[in-house]
């Protein structure tokens, strides 16, 4: 990244303050569905989600994070993840935190810090994220201990599982209900497009960017959903 995680941390705060109100129209909704581990999801909600609060979008859209991606239950009812406890223990932290802070601004200053530790394979110093945010860490350390966070999880895999079409991979990201599939990275082009109002001066000149998917020998940006890919596929991880 060109910006610190510090400096982007403190723009995200000035945003909670200072992003003007668009007039009119009715908000967008932008959901993601993700899990922590995916680095496709992690470099989506690093490098790609915080445009909207820098550059106001913000002010149009509803943002909804939905942490569970693609996990499943086990047999005795546990829940297990596609890249192992550490992202069960992630994804439960993150749901803790949206719910502790329901602010966007601020659960997503918070997600952020966490997927950039994920960036740098730093992941397991998570709990510095509550020194740099500036966050009581009591909220989320007490939701996780309690179980709470493992409601939250079962919620966000009643909402997963009842997406529809059902999802294939993630990072899945949906404008207004619709999914984006391979063309994620576009989501502000797609929420200026969805916006019923007068749109912000963000919208002005947004460039389509090709999917990573259609150039030549590139890794596919996702972590596939092999319950749904195919049922040879299932068990296998990526």
């Amino acid at each position: 990244m060109a910006s610190s995680p510090r400096l982007l941390l403190l723009l995200l705060l000035c945003h909670v303050f200072s992003t003007p109100v668009a007039v009119s129209g009715r908000k967008v909704s932008l959901s993601l569905y993700y899990e922590a581990l995916c680095p496709f999801c992690s470099s989506f909600i690093v490098n790609d989600l915080p445009k909207i609060f820098s550059n106001g979008l913000i002010s149009i859209v509803n943002l909804d994070l939905i942490p569970f991606g693609n996990g499943w239950l086990d047999p005795n009812g546990s829940i297990s993840c596609q890249h192992g406890q550490s992202e069960c223990l992630l994804n439960t932290v993150e749901a803790c935190a949206i719910s502790s802070w329901p602010i966007v601004q601020q659960h997503f200053r918070f997600i952020y810090c966490i997927e950039h530790l994920v960036e740098e394979d730093q992941y397991t110093n998570w709990e510095a994220c509550f020194q740099q945010t500036g966050f009581d860490s009591k909220p989320v350390i007490d939701c996780y201990d309690s179980g709470y966070g493992d409601e939250l999880e079962l919620q966000y895999k009643a909402k997963t599982d009842a997406l529809q079409p059902p999802h294939i991979y993630v990072p899945w990201v949906l404008v207004n209900g619709q999914p984006l599939y391979e063309d994620y990275e576009n989501f502000e082009h797609y929420i200026c497009k969805a916006y019923d109002g007068v749109p912000p001066r963000a919208c002005e000149g947004l460039l389509l960017r090709t999917s990573e998917k259609e150039k030549p020998n590139k890794e596919e940006p996702f972590c596939y959903n092999d319950g749904v890919i195919s049922s040879s596929a299932a068990g296998k991880k990526h």
